[in-house]
């Protein structure tokens, strides 16, 4: 039976850090009221006048170096990001052109907000279990600092810039991406959304008047809701592959907040030293902080170590992936 396998994983945050007391000049906050709320004490930054495919780019080159890969045989890259370069061309495109993809690289973006790597990994993998793709590239881009009101005291100390990109390859070893489920919830636009700049409602003067063009949450719902519904999507996959906590290595959530990982980990009775954060030095880098995540601490993992990856995001959209290291 042909499976598909994580061969491969990278990362790139820019070199600027925005720490708590600098952001306390910024805004009214401070160290305390930040560490304490949601755990965060500094976060990246891209300074630069450029787009989320800087850092794509820089992950994917670091991946195709650190792998032994030939841009030539790539077949596929898919770039889960809610901060796309452009509303079109893909920013997967972007990437795919400056990395040398293209003799017969395929690319496209993936709309799954922060859901959007582990939902990214499980595409790759339906397209390798299939056979129709050996190397597949999955790359979350993030400058979630395009989007964050730095007048908002409730939402900017979450947000960091970052990338992190996995190659998928086949293999008939019984390790790799074993299962996922997904789930969606539109009545989640409400508490979590971008409010101007689509065709529902198109940019103008008075949007931009209006401030609509940031990130807007209602924090206590989007809380509740994340922490039940990584958990339930953590056990329903692991009940589906007859496991326990205690037969799981490794589990990393979505870094968007050390409260809702605490939360999340505590009910599902994992150990705590099982559980993969860097949510401190990082923020909340939307869809790349899970392979972030995964790419600096890869030197504790091991293969055949049982992973649980799990995820929520805008829509609502959240699920729980469920993979065999294979590195």
């Amino acid at each position: 039976m042909l499976n598909a396998k994580i061969t491969g994983i990278a990362s790139y945050v820019p070199d600027y850090v925005l720490d708590n007391d600098e952001l306390s000049q910024m805004v009214d906050t401070s160290d305390e009221w930040i560490t304490t709320r949601v755990g965060i004490k500094e976060r990246r930054i891209l300074k630069k006048n450029v787009g989320s495919s800087y850092m794509g780019i820089k992950a994917v080159n670091k991946l195709l170096e650190e792998t032994g890969t030939n841009p030539d045989d790539v077949d596929l890259l898919i770039c889960p990001t809610s901060n796309p370069d452009y509303r079109f061309p893909s920013t997967a495109s972007v990437i795919a052109h400056a990395c040398g993809l293209e003799k017969k690289c395929y690319a496209f973006d993936i709309q799954a907000a922060c859901s959007g790597f582990i939902v990214g990994i499980y595409n790759a993998s339906a397209y390798v279990k299939a056979g129709l793709y050996k190397k597949v590239i999955v790359v979350s881009a993030e400058k979630m600092s395009s989007m964050t009101n730095y007048e908002d005291r409730s939402t900017c100390p979450l947000f960091g810039d970052g990338a992190g990109a996995a190659l998928i390859e086949p293999t008939e070893e019984n390790l790799g991406i074993i299962d996922g489920v997904f789930h969606i919830d539109g009545d989640g636009l409400q508490y979590l959304n971008y409010k101007a700049g689509g065709s529902a409602h198109p940019a103008s003067h008075a949007t931009v008047d209006a401030r609509e063009h940031f990130l807007y949450q209602e924090g206590r719902a989007v809380y509740k809701n994340a922490v039940i519904d990584m958990l339930t999507s953590s056990q329903d996959v692991m009940k589906r592959n007859a496991l326990t906590v205690d037969d799981i290595d490794w589990f990393v959530p979505h870094q968007a907040n050390l409260r809702i990982i605490e939360a999340v980990g505590s009910r599902l009775g994992i150990d705590e030293d099982k559980v993969l954060v860097n949510i401190q030095h990082r923020g909340n880098t939307s869809a790349a902080t899970i392979p972030i995540c995964l790419d600096e601490n890869k030197h504790r993992l091991k293969k055949g170590d049982k992973i649980v990856l799990t995820a929520f995001g805008a829509g609502f959209t959240w699920g729980a992936v469920y993979l065999i290291w294979a590195i």
